[in-house]
Order: structure tokens, then sequence, then C-alpha cells
């Protein structure tokens, strides 16, 4: 595996590995506002340092849209679903980045323990953000405010699993009758 593998919706997604998705609003086609992912993604390469992780986005590789709704909907819960751990990042602006599905997504995933939060002071509506982060700290789902500290936070989540993975696997088996 290479050290950072870019999956893009509706691509397969692995059965296996260190995974990350990316979840918060994702800017429409035709809005001059720019997607934060590549900068998630980038800080994802830097601070794994080169270990293997597969990073799941909800954007659609060239811009290409999804034919049906159900398809990028059905793709994106299953990514949620299989990744070792989910990145909020919420740069709310209620024009161009509103991020109601993202409020939902949220909510749902809120219990995993594989979910982190981001929630950057400086966007233009940060008091949109205020629940989330009232429910997070209500279910010890680490909160920060700049990507950099999202991204440490989701990474920790899936060196724990990575961790407890490989300590499972030198744990000696039980002797069977």
């Amino acid at each position: 595996m290479r050290e950072l593998t870019l999956v893009m919706a509706r691509e397969p997604i692995p059965e296996a590995g260190p995974s990350v998705f990316l979840a918060g609003p994702t800017p429409r086609l035709g809005d001059a506002v720019p997607s934060w992912r590549p900068a998630a993604v980038r800080e994802l390469a830097a601070q794994r340092g080169g270990r293997p992780l597969t990073v799941l986005s909800p954007e659609s590789r060239g811009g290409k849209r999804a034919a049906h709704y159900d398809d990028q909907v059905g793709w994106e819960t299953e990514a949620r679903a299989r990744a070792g751990a989910i990145l909020f990042w919420i740069p709310r602006d209620m024009v161009s980045m509103p991020g109601m599905t993202t409020n939902v997504e949220f909510g749902l995933d809120v219990t995993t323990g594989r979910a982190v939060l981001g929630c950057p002071p400086d966007c233009a509506n940060p008091e949109r953000n205020r629940y989330l982060i009232y429910v997070a700290h209500r279910h010890g789902v680490p909160v920060s405010e700049t990507l950099a500290g999202t991204v440490a936070a989701a990474l920790s989540i899936v060196t724990r699993s990575e961790n407890a993975a490989a300590d499972d696997r030198a744990r000696p088996r039980g002797l069977s009758r």
C-alpha cells in the first residue's frame, strides 16, 4: 500500500487498512469557494509521516457529480461506516457551505467513538457550530479550532485502532479442547 491513497466519491472503498473519512460541507459546482479537503489531505499526509492511510473523500474526482442522489448518499454512508476515523471539519458559511447534511451525519456518528470535530472560529458563521460543539463535548468527541488539530485527533483514533489490532494479534490464543 502506498503511503496515502485518496479514494473519491463512488470509487471502490478498500476492505481493510487505516482510513479517515473527510466529513463536512462541500462547495457546490460554480461556487467561488475552494474546497477545504485538499488542505486536509496534505495535512493528513504530513502528520502520518509516510505510514499507510486511505483518505475517503465525498467529493467527486474531476468534479463529476453522481447521476443519482442515492448513489452519492449510499457511498458516503458506507464510507463513513468503514472509516477508522471520521474527521468533521465545518468552516460554516450559511451562503456557500451551510453543511445541513453534515449536521445530520455528525448526529449519526457522534457516538461511534470514531468522530472528531473541527470548527474554525474565523469562518463566516461560527455561531452555527455551537450546538455541534456542545454535543461533541457531551459525548467525549475531540474538538479543535484548527485543521491541523482536527487531523491530529483523527489520526490518534486511527493509531489507537492499529495498536489495539496489533495487541490482539500478539495475544496468545487459548488452547482448543
